[in-house]
């Protein structure tokens, strides 16, 4: 018989160290472990990193076997680790009502547990008595399911099962957005169950979303049915998320050691080397000691400060933990494994010797890697003094099986057994290896032949959606119904994917269903939606951002493919020409290059061959692949039930239908109630009927209707009558109180005394009368205020009888009408109708949940608090459109200008996330504010005709102009004039500016404006006549700009050029980078800074660390209880100036600083400064809401006259009594 070889012996000396340390642990029923002698229950993290040492062990025997045993020996190891991995599945799969309910809520409540019983696979503890949120548990569990199925283990065995693990898919689809325990299932670093965003949870989703996709989990011997699709966005979110985080790890924690299971083995998750490189090097200086790594800053876990008696702890308390956080052997396991991915094998053999000298001895010499290394209480006092100088005592659970797997892993690759490639079959390690550039594919359709024909001459040849047959095109919320179906199964109750709409990568795939091929069109050209797709630029602008965000993001084999559709509405008004803006993108197209995106335009046919093509089999005919039973009668009505049991578990087909059938049943089914009905009647010609006067001439016309919205419990009913007519009763939203309040309300009473409303005999309104008003009215402004009124009074449901009894429902009219104000671009009476519609804006809470995810808070309304409310964590649709409403005080434009807003906010954040730098909240009632201010001032216009002109902007010049708020660049404000229904209206477009007033082409990113002065940017509408303003409000106050804009013409054009930089930079939030550690270095030299009679105390320090979001957004909440984005702006200079004071060495500055005091002295010495030079009471004219000078906010900060000066001479001045006499001379 043959010797052992040395290897052997070695691979036998790690079996005997696997047994003892793991295996012999296992249970015999569940193949569970416990997580240790004093902790009996199964964590599912626990269990999955604890098996991997066993899973490599097999790999390793399979490899190097002498001799048969050792191949015994491989498939035993190898089938615990399928026992462990069908044991943790068991223990999911009882919860299966959990990952139902926990797919749409996303709540606490409904997640899955995070630890089992041993013995039994059963829950130890209840819902709400454990952290149980715990996302990367999950994630982890799927990503190494994916691997060791991937390894050739059989792991899942039957269909149900598949499509248990297909619905977990949706269940971490949503990390990117859910705040969870974490892996320390604690949360928020105080211990207080607060759940929060965390880097390590949202890595590992992603992981496992890669690892999964398209992988068939019966290996060689499955088939179609048995693959997991995954939403190439729902990893894409995952991904630009983690971007965004890292090196952080959560708001609390601004350094957390388990980010390296993140960047390195498991689940190479992060693609940028730069960032994997820094995130590393800040865990190692940051949180490395001489045992270890701690697991975050200030960590009190079985540190002798922290009470036993209790889980939470004080916010005050971390400051105790700070330099004696207990120190983790387990992570520099991870280091080894990392040096050995990467091929560092410096880092190999440091971290190999330095792991050996901290392994404690166990019985028979087995080495044991012990959970942490603590500070002996009598020490605590000479390391607080001295760091990591203090012998540490071992504690927690000896072994640590998580930390003993990856130990006896480390050497298992560091000695030869192992090639990173064998434990990592799926090619996760090429993460970083950077990408061949992407081609995007573009196949431009004409709908009609009609329209064909204006294209080719225009000399731009393409095929209309017929001649591509048999590849079919649909919208894309098609393929969101269809993906709606994945994973469902009736057995278990589970209802396949959620509704979401689709991503620029999923609809730029083709896709096989049933042996036909799909194609289908961006998510945002689909028209039945949101206003944006009425307004062609805005199309482009969109086409732009996803071309962009294309290539910067695919990652599938094959190219991407967008089909963009050529409809009537991109033509000209005449419908014989392209529009000019749609006409030069299709050129550019052409052209080979377009928004940066390398481009290739062609025929589909001849683009298949080159495409990612993607086979929905669960679609195909099967128990669970009938969309229709037979029996199902397709009706309008049938569409709110789609998902009627019938047919998602329709099992009867007759043999020989063709199979395509049903599909098309289901695609017509879903597609038919998009066709519109014509009810309303056109409007009147110029010259035809007046606006009607009905013969009552009293304000009991106002009495009756606030009597009848009393009954309807509506309260303030200004604010619900529409425009114009009622146009007084109107609430204004304003900036500073106007002076002119009395002449308003005088004025109020007597438009309400002209009001004409047409009345029945109990003097109520009379509905019908003002249905025959619908008839004769010359304009569509003054249908849609009729309109309003009916749905006011009667709501939207009601049967207007026009024409014919019932006759349409005023909601179906308000459509109508919709659709036909489109065709004229009347943008605000646009935004009135989907306010008064609650038209449904595309993807809104999407938004909110990007930006959010984006660690970046919002608020709505205009400040100050309560009307200013706040969004720090994701909110449902309805609540969201809720929030928005009250915070607007139910004023329609606004409401929807906010939603509006919150979506070309979050398509900035994808596309340009360095224009948010130094934000944590952004104030979207402010930035309209802004916004509204910058036109005033462009446009040298009263406050109201700015709110006019705001609400006229079309989508694509509201987004530039946003664009330039947020980017600091001046504007130029171009207007024209021109006829809309009967009517001369004025357009007013945006155009850059460069330093001197000439334009300068700039290219920024993916938002491309390049424009010229004189040129006009788009059709922009104004109604003179008909259309004032339907239904907004004041956005400015009067007083406030009277002195800004007179004799503007005659100024120097630099002035106000650092009022508006202050006005900006105040609104957005924004501050000079590093301002909030160094706030954080001041508080810890004073007691406390007060800001508008608000002290930020010097406690908070003791609570959190500099580097902490948590931080920076307490600081924020404190300034932003300053209304005046100026005033705060300077405020914000002032405690600039309090930091540089704190660079000297001065060991306290007092107790609590008044910053706005400091800023009044500076003001004051400003005042008497100026005012001795000559300066006449004009010029030095005080804002009356904080009594600062104008001037002074229009000071450039340096300069012998900054502002900077003289704020330095007033600290100077107020800090001389704080300071020691001796300790410090004031220069």
């Amino acid at each position: 018989m043959r010797s052992r070889s040395n290897s052997g012996v070695r691979l036998d000396g790690y079996a005997r160290l696997v047994q003892q340390t793991i295996l012999r642990h296992q249970d015999a029923v569940t193949g569970l472990l416990p997580a240790s002698a004093d902790h009996r229950d199964a964590w599912v993290r626990d269990n999955v990193y604890s098996i991997l040492a066993v899973w490599g062990l097999g790999l390793a025997y399979r490899k190097n076997a002498d001799r048969d045993e050792d191949k015994a020996k491989a498939y035993e190891l190898e089938q615990s680790v399928v026992k462990l991995m069908r044991g943790l599945l068991q223990c999911m799969m009882r919860q299966v009502d959990k990952v139902e309910a926990f797919k749409y809520s996303q709540s606490t409540r409904d997640c899955l547990h995070a630890k089992y019983n041993t013995h039994t696979c059963a829950t130890v503890v209840g819902d709400q008595e454990w952290g149980h949120l715990q996302m990367d548990a999950t994630s982890l569990y799927l990503l190494m399911l994916a691997q060791m199925t991937a390894s050739g283990l059989h792991i899942i065995h039957s269909l149900d099962e598949v499509n248990f693990i297909q619905n977990l898919v949706f269940y971490i689809e949503a990390a990117y957005k859910t705040a969870d325990f974490g892996i320390w299932e604690r949360g928020d670093k105080t211990n207080q169950g607060i759940t929060e965003l965390n880097a390590s949870s949202v890595g590992m989703a992603k992981a496992a979303l890669e690892a999964l996709d398209e992988l068939d989990l019966f290996g060689a011997k499955g088939g179609p049915q048995s693959v997991i699709q995954v939403l190439s966005d729902e990893v894409q979110h995952c991904q630009s998320i983690l971007h965004s985080m890292l090196p952080r790890a959560s708001t609390s924690k601004e350094v957390d050691a388990s980010v390296l299971s993140v960047i390195s083995y498991p689940a190479f998750a992060v693609e940028d080397s730069k960032l994997v490189e820094i995130t590393k090097q800040e865990i190692i200086t940051k949180l490395q000691g001489r045992y270890g790594c701690c697991r975050f800053l200030r960590d009190g876990y079985r540190t002798p400060k922290e009470d036993p008696n209790r889980l939470y702890y004080e916010p005050a308390e971390l400051k105790l933990f700070e330099n004696i956080e207990c120190e983790w052997p387990l992570f520099w396991a991870y280091l080894i494994i990392d040096g050995i991915f990467s091929g560092n094998m410096d880092q190999v053999q440091e971290y190999r010797e330095a792991l050996e000298g901290v392994l404690i001895k166990g019985k028979n010499g087995v080495r044991l890697v012990p959970e942490l290394y603590s500070v002996p209480l009598d020490k605590v006092d000479e390391e607080y003094r001295n760091p990591h100088t203090v012998d540490r005592i071992p504690m927690g659970k000896l072994p640590l099986m998580w930390g003993q797997s990856l130990y006896i892993l480390g050497c298992l690759m560091a000695e030869g057994f192992l090639a990173p490639g064998e434990i990592d079959p799926l090619n996760r390690r090429f993460a970083t290896v950077p990408k061949p550039d992407v081609v995007v594919q573009v196949c431009i359709l004409a709908e009609t032949e009609g329209i064909k024909a204006v294209l080719k001459k225009e000399g731009i040849d393409v095929e209309t959606v017929a001649d591509v047959y048999p590849i079919r095109v649909q919208p894309a919320r098609i393929l969101s119904h269809i993906y709606a179906r994945l994973g469902r199964n009736k057995q278990m109750c589970l209802t396949g994917r959620p509704y979401r709409h689709m991503g620029v990568l999923g609809t730029s795939k083709l896709y096989t269903i049933r042996k036909n091929i799909f194609t289908f069109t961006p998510q945002f050209i689909d028209q039945q939606q949101f206003y944006l797709a009425l307004d062609n630029k805005m199309i482009v602008e969109m086409l732009r951002t996803d071309l962009s965000y294309l290539c910067s993001r695919w990652r599938m084999t094959g190219r991407p493919t967008i089909t963009f559709p050529i409809s009537h509405t991109m033509l000209d008004e005449a419908g014989s020409r392209l529009h000019p803006t749609v006409l030069a993108t299709l050129q550019k197209l052409q052209d080979g290059y377009f928004g940066g995106a390398r481009i290739q335009t062609g025929k589909l046919s001849e683009l298949l061959t080159t495409s990612c093509r993607t086979h929905l089999s669960f679609m195909d005919p099967g128990p669970e692949g009938k969309v229709f039973a037979k029996s199902y009668k397709l009706s309008i009505d049938s569409f709110e039930e789609l998902d009627a049991e019938e047919w998602l578990h329709g099992l009867q087909m007759a043999e020989d239908a063709d199979t395509y059938d049903e599909v098309a049943q289901y695609l017509d089914h879903l597609l038919q109630r998009t066709v519109p009905q014509s009810n309303l009647p056109p409007t009147a010609q110029r010259g035809g009927i007046n606006r009607f006067r009905a013969a009552v001439h009293t304000t009991r016309d106002l009495m009756s209707l606030a009597s009848k919205a009393k009954d309807l419990q509506i309260q303030n009913v200004g604010m619900y009558v529409p425009s114009k007519i009622f146009q007084a009763s109107q609430q204004s939203v304003k900036l500073l109180s106007s002076p002119h309040q009395q002449d308003v309300d005088v004025k109020s009473h007597t438009l309400y005394a002209e009001m004409n409303l047409p009345h029945g005999e109990d003097g109520n309104v009379d509905c019908k009368a003002l249905v025959d008003q619908l008839r004769i009215c010359p304009t569509l402004q003054e249908q849609a205020d009729i309109l309003y009124m009916l749905h006011t009074l009667k709501g939207p449901e009601w049967h207007t009888g026009l024409d014919s009894e019932p006759g349409p429902t005023v909601k179906e009219l308000l459509t109508e009408l919709y659709m036909r104000v489109g065709d004229t671009c009347q943008w605000a009476l646009i935004r009135y109708i989907s306010g008064i519609l609650k038209k449904k804006v595309e993807a809104l809470d999407e938004a909110c949940t990007d930006l959010l995810s984006h660690q970046k808070q919002l608020t709505v309304g205009l400040p100050p608090e309560p009307r200013e409310k706040t969004i720090s964590t994701p909110i449902p649709y309805e609540e969201l459109v809720r929030l928005i409403d009250e915070a607007s005080e139910k004023n329609l434009s606004v409401s929807i200008l906010t939603q509006e807003i919150m979506v070309y906010l979050a398509m900035y954040m994808r596309t340009q996330p360095t224009l948010f730098a130094e934000m944590f909240r952004i104030r979207i009632g402010l930035i309209i504010q802004v916004m509204a201010t910058e036109l005033a001032h462009s446009l040298h216009c009263s406050a109201r005709e700015a709110t006019e002109n705001l609400m006229n902007l079309s989508p694509s010049d509201m987004k530039s102009l946003l664009y330039h708020i947020l980017s600091g660049k001046e504007f130029g404000v171009e207007r024209s004039v021109r006829s809309v229904d009967s009517s001369l209206t004025t357009a007013v477009s945006i155009c850059e500016v460069g330093a001197v007033g000439a334009t300068k082409p700039e290219r920024a990113g993916i938002v491309q404006l390049k424009s010229e002065i004189k040129q006009q940017l788009d059709k922009r509408r104004q109604s003179l006549t008909g259309s004032k303003s339907a239904g907004h409000s004041e956005l400015l106050g009067q007083g406030s700009f009277s002195n800004m804009l007179e004799d503007q013409g005659s100024k120097d054009s630099r002035q106000g050029q650092w009022q508006r930089r202050r006005r900006l930079d105040g609104a957005l939030n924004r501050v000079p980078v590093g301002f909030y550690q160094k706030v954080w270095k001041v508080l810890q030299k004073c007691h406390g800074l007060s800001v508008e009679g608000f002290v930020l105390p010097s406690s908070t320090t003791r609570e959190m660390t500099p580097g902490e979001m948590k931080f920076a957004v307490h600081v924020e909440s404190v300034l932003n209880r300053v209304p005046q984005p100026e005033y705060r702006q300077l405020l914000v200079e002032t405690i600039l100036v309090l930091t540089m004071l704190v660079d000297m060495e001065v060991h306290s500055i007092g107790g609590v600083i008044a910053v706005e005091k400091i800023l009044h002295m500076a003001n004051d010495l400003f005042y008497e400064e100026q005012k001795a030079l000559g300066a006449d009471d004009h010029m030095l004219e005080k804002d009356p809401g904080t009594g600062i000078c104008s001037l002074l906010y229009d000071s450039a900060p340096s300069g012998r006259f900054g502002s900077m000066a003289y704020l330095s001479k007033s600290v100077a001045m107020y800090l001389y009594d704080f300071l020691p006499t001796d300790g410090c001379s004031m220069q």
